[in-house]
């Protein structure tokens, strides 16, 4: 009941949530259905389940870098339309852009390709743009259609920047 979504909100039913609502999309690219759903959390740690063909991919693949790919882009440009993210400061690098997410991400295609006999990575190279592409739009679109979460996950991937440059 309630798909990826309700899986997402599931894993974090006993966390913080950093923001209110739950980003979803499922739609079709070049013949690769893609569905995404992410949420936030009060943590350091991401947890990303990623499926292919409703196989579980615990190596990831293809459609994960498609997916850290268009959220590191799209999160650096809403950051930057935003005012958040000022000029004088460095790029989200992949790493702030993933700590304390919570993310599915989830192909199904016709002809999919794995790497080894265990399948628990995608190799499948039309399944990375057409994520990154779905994702990406659906994302950014999310972004500025719910301006509060966007608020508060750039200030999430902010916080972690600033941790990182700290650590250094």
């Amino acid at each position: 009941e309630g798909g990826l979504k309700s899986l997402v909100g599931f894993y974090n039913q006993h966390q913080t949530p950093v923001h209110k609502n739950i980003f979803y999309v499922d739609a079709e690219q070049d013949g690769v259905a893609v569905e995404v759903s992410l949420q936030y959390i009060d943590d350091i740690s991401p947890r990303l389940v990623a499926f292919a063909n409703n196989i579980h991919n615990p190596e990831h693949g293809t459609h994960v870098t498609g997916f850290k790919t268009a959220l590191t882009r799209t999160l650096n440009a809403y950051g930057r339309s935003a005012n958040i993210l000022k000029e004088s400061e460095e790029n989200f690098t992949g790493d702030d852009a993933l700590e304390g997410i919570t993310a599915v991400v989830s192909v199904k295609m016709p002809e999919i390709q794995f790497e080894g006999q265990t399948k628990a990575k995608l190799g499948s190279v039309e399944a990375q743009g057409a994520t990154a592409s779905v994702f990406g739009t659906a994302f950014a679109a999310f972004l500025e259609e719910h301006p509060d979460d966007g608020k508060a996950i750039i200030n999430k991937v902010l916080l972690a920047l600033k941790a990182r440059k700290a650590a250094k």
